[in-house]
């Protein structure tokens, strides 16, 4: 009988000792633990930012190209997300073929190269960066990259693509 008693009075505090974690302890326990560090991680390395998403929750890599008011030629890849942020990489360039008196397109070519030429010399890479016409061209939970040539865009569109497909963190780096 007295066997029987500490073995009740053992199995009772044992069992005390276990479920008092589970009342209030439960959600201390729950903040303690450490971040996942598996997690597979897409990241692009940009002039003007970096961008980081996990690659489980990338839906869609787009790359297409479109006329803007039959001035510019945009050449884009975007990546859209299971969240709420969508990430949009661009190359911008003359769509152009003449201009006005007969003007070719390598003489417009020279021009905005003097442009560009001229504004890297004053200090000033705003013509390198995304331009925005508020509330035109504002996009809410859009982050916009825009990158020097399509070779770039094209390096990132495979990244991401080669990330989605495999379920594989990918790194890459764009400079100037």
């Amino acid at each position: 009988m007295r066997l029987l008693i500490i073995l009740l009075a053992t199995t009772t505090l044992a069992f005390a000792q276990n479920a008092a974690p589970a009342q209030g302890g439960q959600q201390q326990q729950q903040q303690q633990q450490p971040a996942p560090t598996n997690r597979q991680i897409w990241r692009a390395n940009m002039p003007a930012g970096t961008y980081e998403l996990a690659v489980s929750s990338i839906i869609a890599v787009t790359s297409h190209e479109y006329v803007v008011d039959g001035a510019a030629r945009v050449t884009e890849v975007n990546i859209d997300t299971n969240g709420q942020l969508l990430a949009r990489f661009y190359y911008i360039e003359s769509a152009v073929t003449s201009g006005p008196g007969g003007l070719g397109a390598a003489t417009l070519g020279k021009v905005q190269g003097l442009l560009a030429e001229g504004a890297e010399r004053s200090g000033t890479d705003a013509w390198k960066k995304v331009v925005k016409s508020y509330p035109t061209t504002t996009h809410a939970r859009t982050v916009e990259y825009r990158v020097a040539n399509k070779d770039a865009l094209n390096r990132i569109f495979s990244s991401a693509s080669k990330a989605f497909r495999s379920g594989r963190g990918e790194e890459i780096t764009i400079s100037d």
